[in-house]
C-alpha cells in the first residue's frame, strides 16, 4: 500500500479503480474516528458509484492511495452509506473547524482554522490523520497577511466547545457538479448541524433546487431550522407549484407569514395555485408557461425555449393566446411544439404551425384525467384553462409523476439495496 502522505482536499473527486483498472467511482469523503490519546484513525472512504449512490469502502479494501487515484480490491458493498455514531467525515465535518495551535508566546495557544488535512499510513498498517494545514488569524498590523502553517496532529488541541461557524468552502466545492436530486441527497446525509452550515453558505437558488427534490417530511424538517426571511428567499426561487405544495403543508399562519415575506410577483403565483385542490390540474400545474402571440416568429419561440431556467418539459412547446400574455391570459388558441418549430424557417409566424387539435385540460380536471390525457397524446406537457378558456398554466409529466408515485419513491432503491447486502 502507498506510504505517501495524501491531503484529503486533493483526494476528493479522484477516481477509485479495481485491480484491473476499471473505474468503480470517485472519492467523496474520508471517514475517521477520533481517539483520546492519538491521531484520528481512518476507517474508510465514502465513494460515489454509478447511479450517484454513495457507499462505504473499508480502508482494509484499499490497496493504494495517491493524490491521483485510489486502488481497491474490487469488492464493493453497494448498500448506501449511513454514518454511525463516533464516525467523522473529514471534508464534511473536520475541515473548516477551529483548533488551538502554539502561538508566539509559550503557553498562549491561538485559534486556527483547518483548511486541509493529510492522511498517512503508519508502520502498523493503520491510516491516520497525520498533519493539518491551518490558517492563523490575520495579524492586526496594516497590510499583514494571515499565516498558514502545517502542523502535526499531536501539536493541536481541539477547543472544548465549537468556536464560530465552520467554513463549508471545501465541502461545497465537492457539491458544485451535483444535479439537484444528488445535492438533496448529499445534504440529507450530513449531520444536521453541518447540513445547516452548508446551507447557510449555499446560494438560495441551489437550496431551492435541493428542496424541490426532497420528500415533504425532509422539506418541513429543514425549513423548521431556517429563519423565516431565508425561507422566503428560497421559496422565491422554487418553481411556483413546488413552493405552493410546500406552503400548503405548513400551518396556515406560518404559510401566510412566508407569503408576505416573498417577492410580490412570486407570492401572487403561489397564492393562485393554493386556490386549487392539490389533486387537480390547477393544483399540479406551473403558472408560468411560455406564452406568445400568434404574430410571434419561430425564432422568437426558439429563443424563449433556449433560456437556461426553463425546465425541459416546459420547453417542449410554446403556447399562443390572445392578449394579455401573462397567466391568466386571454383566450387560449393553440400550442407550437418544439420539434415542429425546428421544421419551419425562423421568420415563420407561430399562428401557421399551431396544434389546435389537442384540447386543453380544464383547471378542475382530476390528476387521473390529466395523466390519461398525457399518455393518450404522448405528451410531456398539457395546457390548462379556466372556465373562460384562458390559459392559466401548464401541467407537465414530472408534476403528475410526483403526485402519483408513493411518498417514499425517492428511497425505493435504498430498500432494494438493503435487501441485497449489509454494511461491511
Amino acid at each position: 500500500m502507498s506510504t505517501s502522505r495524501v491531503f484529503v482536499g486533493r483526494l476528493a473527486g479522484r477516481g477509485v479503480f479495481d485491480p484491473v483498472g476499471d473505474r468503480i467511482g470517485k472519492v467523496r469523503d474520508v471517514l475517521v474516528v477520533y481517539r483520546a490519546a492519538s491521531a484520528p484513525r481512518v476507517v474508510g472512504l465514502i465513494v460515489e458509484i454509478p447511479g450517484k449512490r454513495r457507499v462505504f469502502v473499508p480502508i482494509g479494501r484499499v490497496t493504494s492511495i495517491g493524490s491521483g487515484q485510489v486502488i481497491t480490491t474490487g469488492l464493493i458493498n453497494v448498500r448506501r452509506f449511513e454514518q454511525r455514531g463516533g464516525e467523522t467525515r473529514m471534508i464534511a465535518e473536520m475541515i473548516g473547524r477551529e483548533v488551538l495551535v502554539a502561538g508566539e508566546r509559550p503557553g498562549a495557544p491561538v485559534t486556527a482554522k483547518i483548511e486541509d488535512a493529510a492522511i498517512e499510513r503508519a508502520k502498523n498498517g493503520e491510516w491516520l490523520v497525520s498533519e493539518l494545514f491551518v490558517r492563523l488569524p490575520k495579524p492586526s498590523a496594516p497590510f499583514a497577511r494571515a499565516e498558514s502553517r502545517i502542523v502535526r496532529w499531536s501539536e493541536v488541541r481541539l477547543p472544548s466547545s465549537k468556536v464560530g461557524a465552520q467554513s463549508a468552502e471545501l465541502l461545497i466545492q465537492t457539491m458544485v457538479d451535483l444535479k439537484p436530486a444528488d445535492l438533496a441527497e448529499a445534504l440529507l446525509e450530513l449531520p444536521q448541524a453541518r447540513m445547516l452550515e452548508v446551507i447557510d453558505e449555499l446560494p438560495d437558488e441551489r437550496v431551492a433546487d435541493a428542496l424541490e427534490e426532497m420528500s415533504e417530511a425532509d422539506q418541513l424538517a429543514l425549513l423548521a431550522q431556517l429563519p423565516a426571511d431565508r425561507t422566503a428567499d428560497v421559496l422565491d426561487r422554487m418553481e411556483p407549484d413546488d413552493a405552493a405544495d410546500l406552503i400548503s403543508a405548513l400551518p396556515t399562519a406560518k404559510g401566510e407569514e412566508l407569503l408576505d415575506l416573498m417577492e410580490p410577483e412570486e407570492a401572487e403565483d403561489v397564492r393562485r395555485l393554493l386556490e386549487y385542490d392539490s389533486d387537480t390540474a390547477g393544483g399540479l400545474m406551473s403558472p408560468a408557461p411560455i406564452v406568445l402571440s400568434g404574430e410571434s416568429s419561430v425564432a422568437e419561440g426558439l429563443a424563449m425555449i433556449r433560456r437556461r431556467e426553463i425546465p425541459p418539459a416546459m420547453a417542449s412547446a410554446v403556447y399562443v393566446t390572445n392578449p394579455p400574455y401573462e397567466t391568466p391570459t386571454g383566450e387560449y388558441i393553440g400550442m407550437a411544439h418544439f420539434q415542429r418549430m425546428l421544421r419551419f424557417p425562423p421568420h415563420e409566424r407561430l399562428s401557421s404551425l399551431l396544434d389546435t387539435e389537442i384540447e386543453p385540460v380544464p383547471v378542475d380536471a382530476s390528476a387521473a384525467e390529466v395523466s390519461r390525457r398525457l399518455a393518450s397524446y404522448d405528451m410531456v406537457a398539457m395546457p390548462v384553462v379556466d372556465d373562460q378558456q384562458r390559459l392559466v398554466g401548464v401541467v407537465t409529466v414530472d408534476d403528475v409523476l410526483d403526485h402519483l408515485l408513493p411518498d417514499d419513491w425517492r428511497h425505493a432503491d435504498d430498500e432494494d439495496a438493503d435487501d441485497r447486502a449489509g454494511r461491511a
